[in-house]
C-alpha cells in the first residue's frame, strides 16, 4: 500500500555539486562524460535519501541539468528555428538556455510566484513536435537498475501550453492536438518499461484563473492520457494554491488515479475535496517552500479533517510542492543559533516528516527513533512559539505611530528639481547595480569572516575593488556610476545581516536557475535595524569621482520574497517592519548627501498571489511597505527601483503607484512587446528597459544594442529613457562586462548623435 510521496526533491547536491560541475563543464575544465557521470551519482544518492527515509513514490525525471521545462521542450521537439542547426544533445540544450556567439538564448522567467526560473517555451504556426524521449527512459531504468520503482515527473501539457509564448500572434492551444499526440506516444514507451509504472503530471497552473476553454483542453487531455495503457498510474498534481472544484471533479471523472492538492497554501482545497470520488489524494500538507520545522500534531488534525471526505486509505501523505524550493540538508549547519537550527527542517529532514507523519496517521508501529522524533517535533514547535528571540515591544509601538508613506511633492514637481540638480542627459547611461564577484573578492569576504584577515586588511581589500569599479565607469563613460556591491554576497541577505530578526546558513542554498543557487536567509523575529548598512561604502566611492554614484538597497518587498520568512506573522506586518528600517537608511544617504537612491524590488512581481481573488490585499500591503520605505526621500532625492523578469501588465497602475521617479526593468530576453504597456497607459515616470541580457555570456554588438534603442524610442520620448543592462553584473565576469557596456555607450553616443 502506497501511503506517502513527495512531488520532487532538489538536483543541486548537498554541497551545490551540481553548479560546481556545471561551471567546470562551460568553462571547458571537464567534459560531457565527466558532466553526465557526477550528474548520475547526484540522482542515485538522491533516490538512496529517499528510500532510506521511507518515501514510497520516489521521484525520477526531476532532476535537469537547467530546468524543468527546457527539458520538456526537448522532450516535445519544440526547438526555435534558430537553434535548429544545432547538433541534439548539451550543445543545443546549454545554447538554448545560456545562448552563444550567433543566437540569443530563450526568454527565462519566473515560475508561478517563487523564485525559481524556467525557461519560457516558443510556439509558431511552424512549430512541430518529435518525441525525444530519452532522458526519461534513460533515468527510469537507473532507479530500476539501483532497485527503485520510481513514479516519472512531467510537465503537464496544460501548464506546458499555458506558459508557452506565441511567436507570431496564434493561439498557443492551436498546439494541442499534436502536444497530446507527443505525450500519448511517450506514454506508449513508459508503458513497455514495466508492469506498473506512475507518472505524475505536474499541472500547478491549475491552481490559477482557469477560462472554461483551459478546463475543456484539462478534462479532455487527462480523458485521452489516462486511458492510454492500465499498466500506467497518472497522477495529476497541483501546488502553491487551491484548485476549483469543478476542475476537481472533471479530473474525477477521468481514469486517472490520483490528485495532488496543496493544503498549506490552497486552504480552500478542503472545500473541494468532497468530489473527488475513487481516486487517491496526494494531500500536500508538509510545507515544500518554507523551511520551518512541522508542526506534526497539528498536521494529523489536518488530515482527519480530510478524512471527512476522502476515504483514509486513499489519502498519501505529501509536500505541498517540490522540495526543490528549500535547501538540501540541515546536515552542515553547524554555525547556527542552536534555538534556531532546532525550528528548521530542509529538504532531507522534511522527507523524515513525512516518514513520521504517514506512519502516525496510517496507524504503522513506530520505533523507538520515532517516539523520540516525536517529542523533540512537539518541543521545537513549543520552543518556537515561546521564545524570546522573536517578539521586540519597542519596534510594536513605534510601529503603531509611524504612518508615512507619502512623498513631499508630485512626481511632475519633483522631477523638474531632480533634473536640474542632478544635470544627467537624456538616455542617461548606467547599470543596475552590482559588478563581477570575482574569486578575489568572495575570498576576501571569506577570509574576513573566518577572521583570516583584519578589518583593516578587508575595508583596503573592499576599497580597492570600489576604485577599481569606478575607474572602469568612468573610462567606459556611463554617466551615473555605482559603487559596485563587493561588499554584498547577496542583496538581501547583505541587508539581513545587520538585522535584528534573522539568522543565517552556512550551506542552505536553493536552486534559481541552471547553476545559479540562492542562499535565502532565515527571518524568524521582529526587524531592527542596528546601524546604517549601506552609508560607508557609498559615500566612500562618491568620494573617488566627481560623478553621481547611486546608493543601493534592496525594496521591502524583494527582501521578504527573498527571504525564508516566518510563519507566526501576517506577511503585511512583516513588510511593514522592514519597511521601516529601509526608511531609516534613506534618512542616513540622504544625510550624506546622496542624491540617487536606488530601492530594488526585483522579486515585487513574484510575490503576488496565483489568484485574482486574493491579488488585492497583497497589492494594498505591497504597494504600502514600498511608499513606506522611501517616505522619507526628499523631493530632490532621485528614487529609483528595479523589477526582475515581469509580465506588467496587469500591474502596471500599481507601478505608477509606487511612485518612484525612475523604474529599470528586465525585458532583455522578452523583447520589447511587454513594454507598450507603459506606452499605453501613458506612464509618466522615467523608465529604464534592460538592452541586454546580463544571464548571457555573449557580447552584443554596437549595431544591435543601437537597434534595441531606437527600438525603444518608438516606444518612450528620449528625455524619459535611461540606458541600462537587464540586471546586476555580479554573476558575469569582467571580460564580458567591459565590452559589452563599451558598446552600450558607444550605441547611445551614436543615438544621440543622430
Amino acid at each position: 500500500m502506497i501511503k506517502n510521496s513527495i512531488v520532487g526533491f532538489p538536483r543541486i547536491g548537498q554541497q551545490r555539486e551540481l553548479k560546481f560541475a556545471l561551471e567546470a563543464f562551460w568553462s571547458g575544465k571537464i567534459d560531457a562524460d565527466e558532466l553526465q557521470k557526477q550528474a548520475k551519482e547526484l540522482r542515485l544518492r538522491n533516490l538512496e535519501y529517499q528510500e532510506d527515509a521511507g518515501i514510497d513514490l520516489i521521484s525520477s525525471n526531476d532532476f535537469s541539468f537547467y530546468d524543468g521545462m527546457l527539458d520538456t521542450i526537448v522532450l516535445l521537439g519544440a526547438i526555435p528555428q534558430r537553434f535548429a542547426k544545432l547538433s541534439d544533445g548539451l550543445e543545443l540544450y546549454f545554447a538554448m538556455a545560456r545562448g552563444d556567439e550567433k543566437r540569443v538564448a530563450m526568454e527565462m522567467t519566473k515560475w508561478f510566484n517563487t523564485n525559481y526560473h524556467y525557461i519560457v517555451p516558443e510556439l509558431s504556426k511552424s512549430t512541430r513536435f518529435t518525441l525525444n524521449s530519452r532522458k526519461i527512459i534513460e533515468e527510469f531504468k537507473e532507479a530500476k537498475e539501483f532497485g527503485i520503482n520510481p513514479k516519472i515527473n512531467l510537465i503537464g501539457p496544460i501548464t506546458f501550453l499555458s506558459l508557452s509564448k506565441s511567436m507570431d500572434g496564434s493561439n498557443v492551444y492551436e498546439h494541442f492536438d499534436a502536444i497530446l499526440k507527443v505525450y500519448e506516444q511517450l506514454l506508449e514507451q513508459i508503458a513497455a518499461l514495466d508492469e506498473k509504472v506512475f507518472i505524475q503530471f505536474d499541472e500547478p497552473v491549475i491552481v490559477t484563473d482557469l477560462s472554461n476553454k483551459q478546463k475543456n483542453y484539462l478534462f479532455n487531455a487527462y480523458e485521452k492520457l489516462s486511458q492510454v495503457s492500465p499498466k500506467l498510474n497518472l497522477i495529476v498534481s497541483s501546488y502553491f494554491d487551491y484548485v476549483d472544484e469543478d476542475v476537481v471533479e472533471a479530473l474525477s471523472n477521468t481514469k486517472i488515479w490520483g490528485i495532488g492538492l496543496d493544503f498549506v497554501y490552497g486552504k480552500e482545497n478542503f472545500d473541494n475535496i468532497k468530489n473527488i470520488k475513487d481516486k487517491y489524494l496526494i494531500a500536500g500538507v508538509v510545507d515544500g517552500r518554507n523551511i520551518w520545522k512541522n508542526d506534526i500534531n497539528a498536521t494529523l488534525k489536518l488530515l482527519d479533517k480530510i478524512t471527512s471526505n476522502v476515504q483514509k486509505e486513499r489519502i498519501i501523505v505529501s509536500t505541498s510542492c517540490s522540495l526543490l524550493h528549500v535547501p538540501y540538508s540541515l546536515k552542515y549547519e553547524d554555525k547556527l543559533d542552536s534555538e534556531v537550527k532546532d525550528w528548521l527542517s530542509f529538504a532531507l529532514e522534511k522527507l523524515d516528516e513525512i516518514s513520521l507523519i504517514s506512519k502516525l496517521f496510517h496507524n504503522d508501529v513506530l520505533l523507538e527513533k520515532d517516539n523520540i522524533s516525536l517529542n523533540a517535533n512537539t518541543k521545537a514547535n513549543h520552543s518556537r512559539k515561546n521564545s524570546s528571540k522573536i517578539h521586540n515591544s519597542a519596534l510594536q509601538e513605534r510601529l503603531k505611530s509611524f504612518t508615512g508613506q507619502k512623498r513631499e511633492l508630485p512626481f511632475e514637481e519633483r522631477i523638474k528639481i531632480q533634473k536640474e540638480i542632478l544635470k544627467y542627459p537624456s538616455l542617461a547611461t548606467t547599470t543596475i547595480g552590482s559588478f563581477p564577484q570575482t574569486d578575489d573578492l568572495r575570498n576576501l569576504r571569506s577570509n574576513f569572516k573566518k577572521n583570516k584577515i583584519s578589518q583593516e586588511e578587508y575595508e583596503e581589500g573592499i576599497k580597492k575593488y570600489i576604485d577599481e569599479c569606478i575607474k572602469i565607469q568612468e573610462e567606459i563613460g556611463l554617466d551615473i556610476l555605482v559603487h559596485g556591491e563587493p561588499e554584498r554576497n547577496d542583496m538581501v541577505e547583505y541587508f539581513g545581516e545587520q538585522l535584528n530578526g534573522y539568522a543565517f546558513t552556512q550551506n542552505g542554498w536553493v536552486q534559481s536557475y541552471g547553476s545559479r543557487c540562492v542562499k535565502p536567509p532565515l527571518l524568524f523575529g521582529d526587524i531592527t535595524r542596528i546601524k546604517p548598512m549601506s552609508v560607508k561604502w557609498i559615500t566612500y566611492a562618491k568620494s573617488r569621482t566627481s560623478k553621481i554614484v547611486k546608493g543601493m538597497l534592496t525594496g521591502p518587498v524583494t527582501i521578504l520574497n527573498w527571504s525564508f520568512v516566518r510563519d507566526d506573522l501576517a506577511k503585511k506586518d512583516v513588510a511593514k517592519q522592514l519597511a521601516l528600517a529601509l526608511n531609516d537608511e534613506i534618512t542616513d544617504l540622504q544625510n550624506a548627501n546622496i542624491k540617487i537612491i536606488q530601492v530594488d524590488e526585483a522579486a515585487f512581481k513574484e510575490g503576488y498571489p496565483l489568484r485574482k481573488s486574493k491579488k488585492d490585499e497583497y497589492e494594498k500591503w505591497a504597494l504600502e511597505a514600498f511608499k513606506l520605505s522611501v517616505s522619507s526621500a526628499k523631493a530632490q532625492t532621485q528614487i529609483h527601483t528595479h523589477m526582475c523578469y515581469s509580465n506588467f501588465n496587469d500591474i502596471i497602475r500599481t507601478i505608477e503607484a509606487m511612485d518612484a521617479d525612475v523604474i529599470s526593468i528586465e525585458t532583455a530576453r522578452a523583447g520589447n512587446k511587454i513594454l507598450k504597456i507603459f506606452k499605453e497607459v501613458g506612464y509618466k515616470q522615467e523608465i529604464g528597459p534592460g538592452i541586454y541580457d546580463i544571464h548571457s555570456p555573449r557580447i552584443p554588438s554596437i549595431e544591435e544594442m543601437t537597434n534595441q534603442i531606437n527600438a525603444l524610442l518608438e516606444i518612450f520620448p528620449k528625455e524619459k529613457l535611461w540606458i541600462n543592462p537587464d540586471c546586476g553584473l555580479k554573476t558575469r565576469k569582467w571580460n564580458e562586462v567591459v565590452p559589452a557596456l563599451k558598446n552600450l555607450v558607444k550605441a547611445v553616443k551614436k543615438v544621440r548623435e543622430s
